[in-house]
């Protein structure tokens, strides 16, 4: 099982941009999807964007980050990244990685492994 810890959280301004970091430990790392979720203040947590275990393939629900978010990852590093551009106030949220052992990543219900969130706020 992998251990993941985010970074790259912060405080910036509408319009800017920020890159979330997720490292993973374990050997495994390449058989894992990952996936980014956020939670905002008096919200449930929510899916963002995932990609799948080789990187082809990536996912996300709705408008509200296409083409502003993307995701990345580095096997070979045992990383994963959130590339935030154009942020909204509404972007503001705790981040979490998240890791899903089917190696697909669609299925919000098979990630399985978090870690501890990464708070990002976006202000007017």
């Amino acid at each position: 099982q992998v251990h993941l810890v985010e970074s790259g959280g912060g405080l910036v301004q509408a319009g800017g941009s920020l890159r979330l970091s997720c490292a993973a430990s374990g050997r495994t790392f390449s058989r894992y999807a990952m996936g980014w979720f956020r939670q905002a203040p008096g919200k449930e947590r929510e899916f963002v964007i995932s990609i799948n275990s080789n990187g082809a393939k990536t996912y996300y629900v709705g408008d509200s980050v296409k083409g502003r978010f993307t995701i990345s990852r580095d096997n070979a590093k045992n990383m994963v990244y959130l590339q935030m551009n154009s942020l909204k106030v509404e972007d503001t949220a705790v981040y979490y990685c998240a890791a899903d052992s089917t190696g697909e990543g669609y299925a919000t219900h098979d990630f399985d492994v978090w870690g501890q969130g990464t708070q990002v706020t976006v202000s007017p």
